[in-house]
């Protein structure tokens, strides 16, 4: 952004004020302003900062990458306004800090939980907003500090053209659950016991799939895939169910165990399974995301 010597905060909060209300011609009417009036406001505000904040898709107008930029930092700034009025006002002004997440679709939802719970448990509160999608989506909104971090099973692909920086939360080997009578008759002889049984399978995108059948192959064995997910959690449900063998973390095979009624197949330690947190910093900040990082490797996958 060009250098200024001053912020004039009245331009800002017309700029704000069509975001949240969706236009400008919403926004004149909530300021009590004409639309030309807030315009030009708008695009002082461009003037000065020398950057587009709107763009034009259509007949609508949205954010530019530095727009979403700024109207985070906006929306801070009169949150502050109004938490100090109400202070002044003898109101309470305790606001929880923010957390911004983005779980990747194929994530185990367990291990996420996990990963985030101590961002919960910090003595200052703090509000944890998740959103789960694809992981190149998810990366293009942290490329947009749209979001804090990125939860992954996998780090950043050379080829994504993202600068983004990979901090390792922690590894861990497989486990093969199945019901209890399936596991019963596969535990004798495993892993040649695999050999034609029923399986359940996480999507190929996922590297711990691919991880998986290498290990198969190299032991010579060719399950009977029945189901490919690409929701960790449904193939669960299917496993559960007595659909076919599925592999999960062992960092939380006791999880696994209790909360899908299942049984140990066999341990896979040579299939291993790693955990990302993704940021646009090479040092995490945020209070919150420190937390998250120091309790994965001193306690989650302190033995995995």
């Amino acid at each position: 952004m060009a250098a200024m010597d001053w912020l004039n905060y009245h331009h800002l909060l017309y700029f704000w004020t069509v975001v949240r209300e969706g236009g400008v011609v919403a926004a004149g009417r909530k300021l009590r302003l004409s639309q030309p009036t807030v315009t030009g406001q708008v695009r002082a505000l461009e003037q000065a900062l020398g950057e587009k904040l709107f763009e034009r898709a259509g007949r609508k107008l949205v954010l530019t990458e530095v727009g979403r930029y700024v109207y985070r930092y906006a929306d801070e700034i009169f949150t502050l306004g109004n938490e100090l009025q109400n202070g002044l006002k003898g109101l309470p002004t305790a606001r929880p800090r923010k957390l911004l997440v983005g779980v990747s679709e194929v994530m185990p939802k367990l291990i996420a939980h996990r990963l985030l719970e101590p961002a919960m448990r910090m003595s200052e509160e703090v509000q944890l907003i998740c959103t789960e999608d694809r992981t190149e989506k998810l990366l293009s909104d942290l490329s947009q500090h749209a979001l804090d971090l990125v939860l992954s099973d996998s780090p950043v692909p050379p080829a994504s053209g993202i600068r983004a920086y990979n901090h390792l939360l922690g590894e861990c080997g497989t486990t093969l659950f199945a019901t209890a009578r399936l596991a019963a008759s596969l535990r004798r002889g495993f892993p040649k016991s695999l050999d034609g049984a029923p399986f359940l399978l996480l999507a190929e995108v996922a590297p711990s799939r691919r991880s998986l059948m290498q290990w198969l192959e190299s032991q010579g064995v060719r399950p009977r895939v029945r189901g490919e997910f690409q929701d960790s959690a449904l193939m669960k449900a299917f496993g559960q169910a007595g659909e076919g063998v599925f592999p999960g973390p062992s960092v939380i095979e006791a999880e696994i165990r209790s909360q899908y009624d299942v049984e140990v197949v066999g341990r896979v330690d040579a299939v291993r399974e790693h955990f990302y947190a993704l940021t646009v910093e090479r040092r995490l900040r945020h209070p919150a995301a420190v937390a998250i990082s120091d309790a994965a490797r001193t306690h989650l996958f302190r033995q995995a």
